[in-house]
């Protein structure tokens, strides 16, 4: 979706955008089943089943629309697992590096299938697991040793990964008890990455697939992507379902919410170093630190490169890390205190690692449907909020 396609989606139908209290996370519903619809739609020619990865998005006021559409959800903590079971009819899958003794005990009445990343843990849990009654289908993480993701940090095959047991570490004779396998090899990528990694996974598990029942895909699929080939991906599940005969689950998290959320914030003040730098109201430290980490640069509204624009101006944020700096931007005229800035595609992962640091209010939370004008605040955080987290 172009940049004019989703303004329009949050301006056109009655959100007064220099009305909003700042900083703000909106959620597009419209946009959101827009996604999910899509999502389904793969299901339905496939046969797979897709699963909502809270680890990416965990606003719970929008899950009604999610749990309808998908298949349930992937977790990767008891905490995200309480949520899914708080919200989803549907199944919920759990996947960590490790699991400590007393989380496994809360997960067992909450999920239908447990993943883990080493056949140590497999065997440590599996009395405990069989004694249950629960049926929980149990899995291995692997790592084909298949890279495809550029940036080392967001790559689980990565040199020395610690996720995923690999081809050499693999037990074949230790799979009585299990019933499936779970790579995650992607990030934000295509069908051709993951025609790929099947491969790859295939010539080197495959001899164990008679044994198993399902098959987990992971995340990363850039399902909802306006270029994204969705007949390639829909081929290469078809043909792996009927060639393996295994059920097939996705978990997509940014899929399901990509361009359907946007994050406003307000210019504070205007200071010069060398250049003009607004001081915003938001935070790249506290409220997108994927700014930091990845590093990501997020999309503006009415923005564009140093130079593109007539006025060039760095974006700071609100705290006093000497590097809560979002990246420098052009605007066709100088930025004034009050301003609006409305940085796009914020739905996903800013929401779930926004903090607190230095004492910074997270951004309210509200949700818009442009296909009726309906919006609301459903959450605003305080002093409370950062009180009462270390007591």
């Amino acid at each position: 979706m172009d940049e004019a396609s989703i303004t329009q989606g949050f301006t056109g139908q009655g959100l007064d955008i220099d009305r909003l209290d700042t900083p703000c996370h909106v959620l597009d519903r419209a946009t959101l089943r827009r996604n999910l619809a899509i999502l389904r739609s793969v299901s339905e020619r496939t046969g797979c089943r897709i699963l909502m990865a809270l680890k990416a998005f965990a606003m719970y006021h929008a899950f009604p629309d999610i749990a309808r559409a998908l298949s349930g959800a992937a977790v990767s903590s008891l905490n995200e697992a309480r949520l899914a079971n708080e919200f989803f009819e549907g199944e919920t899958h759990v996947f960590a590096p490790a699991y400590a003794p007393a989380d496994v005990t809360r997960l067992l009445p909450i999920v239908d299938h447990m993943v883990f990343n080493s056949f140590e843990q497999w065997r440590r849990f599996r009395p405990q697991i069989d004694a249950s009654g629960q049926g929980i289908h149990c899995g291995i993480r692997i790592n084909p040793r298949h890279s495809e993701v550029a940036t080392p940090m967001y790559d689980p095959c990565a040199p020395r990964s610690r996720l995923g047991v690999t081809p050499e570490r693999f037990e074949r004779r230790s799979l009585d008890g299990l019933t499936g396998l779970h790579f995650h090899t992607l990030c934000e990528l295509g069908a051709d990455a993951l025609e790929r990694t099947v491969d790859a996974v295939s010539s080197l598990f495959g001899d164990c697939y008679d044994r198993l029942q399902w098959i987990n895909f992971g995340g990363g699929h850039h399902i909802t992507r306006d270029d994204y080939d969705m007949e390639r991906l829909c081929r290469v599940i078809r043909d792996f379902r009927r060639q393996t005969g295994l059920t097939v689950y996705l978990e997509p998290g940014e899929a399901v919410v990509l361009n359907a959320g946007i994050l406003v914030a307000s210019v504070l003040d205007v200071v010069d170093n060398e250049g003009p730098i607004a001081i915003l109201d938001t935070s790249a430290a506290a409220h997108m630190p994927d700014v930091l980490e990845m590093p990501y640069r997020p999309s503006i509204v009415g923005a564009g490169l140093p130079g593109e624009y007539p006025y060039t101006c760095r974006l700071g944020g609100l705290t006093c890390l000497a590097g809560d700096v979002i990246g420098d931007y052009s605007f066709p005229r100088p930025l004034v205190v009050g301003q609006k800035i409305v940085f796009l595609d914020m739905a996903h992962y800013s929401m779930v690692k926004s903090t607190l640091f230095n004492g910074v209010a997270a951004p309210s939370l509200a949700l818009f449907d442009r296909s009726n004008g309906d919006y609301s605040v459903v959450r605003a955080f305080g002093y409370e909020d950062y009180r009462n987290r270390m007591g």
